[in-house]
């Protein structure tokens, strides 16, 4: 019987699923929606591409992902554990439909504290089974880092990509090792998450709440000290215990072990249904459910919170559509400066990238008050593709000072700019070295 919680879990469940598994292979302009490649060096963010260089993009990611927590968790407990976390996910495809369903360990879905079979080969089996589920997930994990189409080119060649089979490998017996080993104990006392929950929490969270009010009290100061409340609605079943997956009593009260997965509210409505009553478990706040008072939704917390993850997104947005369409790297060579007829010449290695979204010539220019000095190479523009990188050596030269006494550094701004589109520029510093005077009368010298 799929109760009244559990079917929108499933649906809840079925459509996360899809968006992570879909959301890698959908496409914009050859970018990705969310893919951080340290193998090629970019971010792609709301198909937006960015450099490595532009990587100050993901403490705003970050930090919107806790703020978001913080928001959802004051709003309404702890529902990404019991509804979005892949934990709680795998622990149910594992225990209620691979243990449950297809190997018969259980007895079913209403008592998951013992199974009812100690079958070792089916329990190895359920296992295998679920390591094959583990090696898919993994792979979707991989596919925000490496893109689908050079993932699957890439465990075609296993030779050449030991390291991407060994990751896929090694957490994949995680997953498995912590869903058919440590399973609820990760959320108890592994799980950051459940020791920071309760300062979010308020009188206005909804939360998983049984009603001492239509119930009867079944523990005091957490010992219990009746069986059956004398006037309560409460009938001592325990369907609601015995159907927990992380193995507590929700009458006595709000726990941090709690995944908020309502399955004690589900199975508390069937018993309660046969005398025609509601649950004694739901999903509600503290002021509803003792003092019968609406939820206030918009409260300090919660109106502060998206006043804050507004202007995070703004500001996200603002410098995804106001991206740097040109990188410029410049390094000097290894030889500072050269003399060579009586000019000065210095070397430097650039790395320009066209970050825009289609081809353009670039150029370089030099901004200094010193008109001596002039680009000596490269003589003309030069093409680079949409999202290219081009490696050039460029060669400044200067007429030699024979006055100088000693080595003199002359800052230079250089700026790189597309031909074809002025509002396509990038300036970067940099020095021009001009040598003493002396050595300006030597016909070749290097240093």
């Amino acid at each position: 019987m799929i109760t009244h919680y559990l079917k929108k879990r499933i649906v809840t469940y079925f459509l996360a699923t899809a968006v992570i598994f879909v959301l890698p292979f959908i496409r914009i302009n050859d970018n990705h929606f969310f893919l951080l490649s340290f193998d090629k060096q970019k971010l792609n963010l709301f198909f937006v591409s960015f450099n490595t260089n532009e990587l100050y993009l993901m403490p705003f990611l970050l930090i919107m992902m806790f703020v978001f927590i913080f928001f959802i968790t004051n709003l309404l407990g702890r529902v990404w554990c019991g509804w979005a976390c892949p934990q709680t996910l795998f622990r149910m495809i594992y225990r209620d439909i691979i243990q449950t369903k297809i190997f018969k360990l259980y007895s079913g879905r209403k008592n998951k504290q013992n199974p009812i079979r100690n079958n070792i080969i089916k329990k190895i089996l359920s296992v295998v089974f679920f390591y094959i589920i583990s090696v898919i997930a993994a792979s979707n994990f991989l596919w925000y880092f490496i893109p689908p189409e050079d993932f699957f080119t890439y465990i075609q060649n296993p030779n050449e990509h030991l390291l991407l089979i060994g990751i896929v490998f090694f957490l994949s017996l995680f997953i498995t090792f912590d869903i058919t080993y440590i399973k609820e104990n990760f959320c108890a006392y592994l799980c950051p998450y459940a020791r920071i929950q309760s300062v979010m929490f308020d009188n206005d969270t909804k939360m998983v709440i049984y009603d001492e009010g239509r119930g009867g009290l079944i523990y005091k100061d957490g010992v219990k000290f009746t069986k059956k409340p004398l006037g309560g609605e409460c009938v001592a079943c325990e369907a609601c215990v015995k159907v927990c997956p992380t193995h507590i009593d929700i009458r006595k009260g709000m726990q941090l072990e709690c995944i908020n997965c309502l399955e004690c509210a589900d199975a508390c409505s069937v018993v309660q249904s046969r005398f025609n009553r509601p649950s004694l478990i739901n999903w509600n706040s503290t002021n509803v459910t003792v003092k019968k008072e609406k939820i206030k939704y918009f409260r300090a917390k919660t109106i502060g919170y998206l006043i804050f993850l507004s202007i995070l997104l703004i500001g996200l947005i603002y410098k995804a559509n106001h991206k740097d369409t040109m990188l410029l790297n410049i390094n000097r060579t290894s030889e500072l400066y050269s003399v060579k007829k009586g000019k000065v010449v210095n070397a430097y290695s650039i790395l320009l990238q066209n970050t825009d979204k289609k081809e353009h010539k670039f150029y370089l220019e030099i901004l200094s008050d010193d008109k001596n000095i002039y680009i000596h190479k490269p003589k003309k523009a030069f093409s680079i593709k949409a999202g290219e990188k081009s490696p050039r050596i460029l060669v400044l030269k200067a007429q030699c000072d024979s006055t100088l006494k000693e080595d003199k550094n002359i800052n230079i701004k250089l700026k790189a700019y597309a031909v074809d589109d002025d509002k396509i520029n990038i300036i970067k510093d940099t020095v021009f070295i001009y040598p003493k005077g002396e050595l300006c009368k030597i016909k070749k010298h290097k240093y």
